[in-house]
């Protein structure tokens, strides 16, 4: 999960404000939302007041105070979006789950909101499905998008899924390209990194398709291993400072060219992502 670095109202308030971000994430990562007695607990732990806790949940948007459906679809309303007809499309998702944006459908099955920014405004209108970004929307494929969600985003066809999209990405440390097309994947060049685990030490190619989990290495990866991925040209290892929201291992930060950031799971078979909080899967 990403969290802003931007001056929160709580943040003239002393005290471990990082450790309480990271309670805050545990326990939305383990129920999905904040329960009011989870938050009780952590000002407790910490020392704060039940208030300086509740302004650290409200202040970041990824946190929710109300349970979610089992499915969350974000609907982008930032300016490239807007212009695009991002409107249009959250009115239409409104009209098909029959709520609004913040609420939750009765069966508990889809939760909908509107969000400022996703990370990908050359590719608006967009909406993600429970962290599969899809791009360009129109509004005749809004219904589509809800039964794909309904039936298990994970089930992708590289050749044919409108989700799929290629991204060009280079080091987080050098800015130097990882595209490497002696390698290709999907038809396209791969990103090439150096990864260790164990004793082992090699090459590793991913798929530059947003959405394809295709992956080649010079070793077998044993399933659940945590990788480090190092810059071929730099050799600065790529390691962001935050956590995978579904693991909780460290995530892997690529700089998109145009802009944005693509952060991977770094452990195998994990499919914790995020394009500026998304991006390519490991595994």
């Amino acid at each position: 999960m990403k969290t802003e670095k931007s001056e929160a109202p709580h943040a003239n308030v002393g005290g471990d404000e990082e450790g309480i971000i990271a309670r805050i994430e545990r326990v939305q990562a383990t129920y999905g939302y904040l329960p009011q007695d989870k938050l009780k607990m952590i000002a407790e732990e910490t020392g704060r007041s039940l208030v300086d806790i509740y302004g650290v949940a409200t202040f970041y948007k990824a946190f929710s105070l109300k349970p979610r459906g089992k499915h969350l679809i974000s609907v982008c309303l930032g300016t490239a979006c807007h212009v695009h007809g991002g409107p249009r499309i959250a009115e239409t998702f409104q009209q098909e789950l029959g709520i609004r944006s913040g609420e939750t459908t009765p069966d508990r099955e889809f939760s909908l909101e509107t969000v400022n920014c996703l990370g990908a405004c050359a590719l608006g209108p967009v909406a993600v499905a429970d962290g599969h970004y899809f791009s360009k929307v129109r509004t005749s494929q809004v219904k589509d998008i809800i039964q794909k969600t309904k039936k298990g985003l994970d089930l992708i066809e590289v050749e044919t899924d409108a989700r799929v999209f290629p991204v060009e990405v280079s080091c987080a440390r050098c800015n130097h390209s990882l595209m490497d097309p002696r390698h290709v994947l999907d038809g396209r060049p791969a990103i090439r990194v150096t990864v260790s685990f164990g004793t082992k030490h090699g090459w590793l190619a991913l798929s530059s398709l947003y959405g394809s989990f295709r992956v080649v290495s010079e070793y077998a990866i044993p399933a659940d291993e945590i990788v480090h991925m190092f810059c071929p040209h730099c050799h600065a290892e790529l390691i962001g400072g935050g956590k995978c929201s579904e693991c909780g291992a460290h995530m892997v930060p690529m700089i998109v060219r145009g802009g944005g950031v693509v952060q991977i799971c770094a452990r195998r078979g994990c499919r914790g992502h995020m394009l500026d909080t998304g991006g390519v899967p490991l595994g």
